[in-house]
């Protein structure tokens, strides 16, 4: 399944919406807080190197900046 998010004013947002289900589509309305929630995890999700570090070497880096 694919997915298609428009961020639009409100009017916009109905005219899409409306369209959207007359061609089939189901269609989700989500606020601005859970938009932010997924650009997040898709930011981590890209960022991700599947390396492990220690709790010093966290710590360490942290306390250098």
């Amino acid at each position: 399944m694919n997915a298609l998010i428009i961020k639009a004013d409100k009017k916009s947002n109905k005219i899409l919406s409306d369209l959207a289900k007359k061609l089939g589509g189901n269609v989700m309305s989500i606020n601005d807080d859970q938009l932010e929630d997924l650009v997040f995890g898709k930011m981590i999700e890209e960022a991700k190197s599947g390396e492990t570090v220690s709790k010093e070497e966290v710590i360490k880096r942290l306390q250098s900046k």
